[in-house]
């Protein structure tokens, strides 16, 4: 039988594990079994905070839009309300740029839904 080198796929297989692994602290960069598990880690994360930040930043707009609201008066949960009353379809991103970057549109847009 002819003489078979083996390793080849192996070493390329932790080659490009590697490529995920720079910079990474403990011997996470280099040994093979801590790489895998790093990046596993790292991979279910990131997928995950993917989806968290979506909520995160919905969080962040009703706080602004809370205190854009309190400027002219009334309450986030008050002016989320009368704005479903009358039938004002705005989402939170847009209230929240508007209430920070044009507050003059925003109190009018108040002014409208409490009527």
């Amino acid at each position: 039988m002819p003489r078979v080198k083996r390793g080849v796929i192996a070493n390329k297989r932790r080659k490009n594990l590697r490529k995920y692994t720079k910079g990474y602290k403990w011997g996470r960069n280099s040994k093979y079994g801590k790489m895998k598990e790093a990046v596993l880690h790292a991979w279910s994360y990131m997928f995950a905070h993917r989806r968290k930040k979506k909520g995160d930043f919905r969080r962040l707009w009703n706080i602004q839009v809370n205190a854009a609201a309190r400027t002219n008066g009334t309450t986030y949960s008050k002016l989320i309300g009368d704005l479903n009353k009358n039938n004002i379809k705005i989402n939170r991103k847009m209230l929240s740029e508007i209430g920070q970057e044009h507050p003059e549109i925003f109190s009018k847009i108040v002014e409208k839904a409490t009527k």
